[in-house]
């Protein structure tokens, strides 16, 4: 059905759900178990087409056409709900819905009841800072080992932690009174050590460098800055078109050696 258009799949489904929520088509289904897999499987398929038609924020409203009361939604259905506004970054909207869900003595039966009220907990309570809530909820699930539910205090108890941090003021201003003091210090002379420390290693290689250049003819200088600068740029020297590129480089290299060495030192140059 998601072949086809999204707006004619939802309507599908959505006729398909209405003829079988008034009985007219229970004889083709078959038993009530089937008739509700298959109701099942038209609101996944309604929900998909929603989301290809950027309708998110329809999706629940949409079910509890056909579920009418939360309690009732499929477990399937409520774990795709809570996903999805998760996603969304709207974890109120499933607030209510999953707590009535979870509080039903119905649903606490169901095979995958442990996997919801964590869900539940980790990507709605917790979000919403519900602290409380969701600590009583780790406490309270019989279909918690003790393995999960200290895993699941321990859950609370870090992101309520983490909830606090951003608030505390204290990180926020001495981040602003970074940034003056080192100014400050850039204005007097004072800098910092490791600023320091940075400056002599550069004028150490700085010296090196000179040192090399130096103890190189300016032949082979420039032969070597010639080489690297036709590999950086793949260039053919016999072509007409790196002519210029090249005439570009010697005059670079000469304007750099008048401006390092001294014009006593420079050499002669032979023709």
């Amino acid at each position: 059905m998601l072949v086809i258009d999204p707006f004619e799949c939802t309507t599908s489904a959505k006729l398909l759900l209405t003829c079988g929520s008034l009985g007219k088509l229970q004889l083709f289904w078959g038993p009530s178990q089937r008739c509700e897999e298959i109701k099942a499987s038209l609101c996944i398929v309604g929900m998909q087409s929603l989301a290809e038609m950027n309708r998110w924020r329809e999706v629940l409203s949409w079910l509890l056409q056909y579920y009418k009361v939360p309690e009732k939604l499929p477990l399937k259905i409520l774990e795709m709900c809570i996903l999805l506004y998760s996603k969304l970054e709207e974890p109120h909207v499933i607030l209510e819905v999953g707590g009535n869900w979870l509080r039903d003595e119905g649903n606490r039966s169901l095979t995958g009841y442990g996997t919801i009220v964590e869900l539940y907990l980790l990507q709605v309570l917790l979000p919403l800072g519900q602290f409380a809530e969701a600590e009583s909820l780790a406490k309270g699930c019989d279909v918690f080992s003790k393995e999960q539910q200290a895993i699941a205090l321990r859950s609370v108890a870090e992101r309520q932690q983490h909830w606090a941090e951003p608030r505390t003021p204290e990180k926020s201003e001495q981040v602003e009174k970074e940034q003056p003091i080192t100014r400050k210090e850039w204005q007097t002379g004072h800098l910092p050590k490791k600023f320091v420390s940075i400056l002599k290693l550069l004028q150490k290689v700085l010296k090196l460098v000179m040192n090399c250049l130096h103890s190189m003819p300016s032949r082979k200088i420039l032969l070597v800055a010639l080489i690297v600068y036709l590999i950086v740029l793949r260039l053919d020297p016999a072509a007409s078109s790196s002519h210029p590129f090249i005439y570009t480089l010697g005059q670079l290299f000469w304007q750099m050696w008048a401006t390092v060495f001294p014009a006593r030192t420079t050499p002669p140059i032979t023709s």
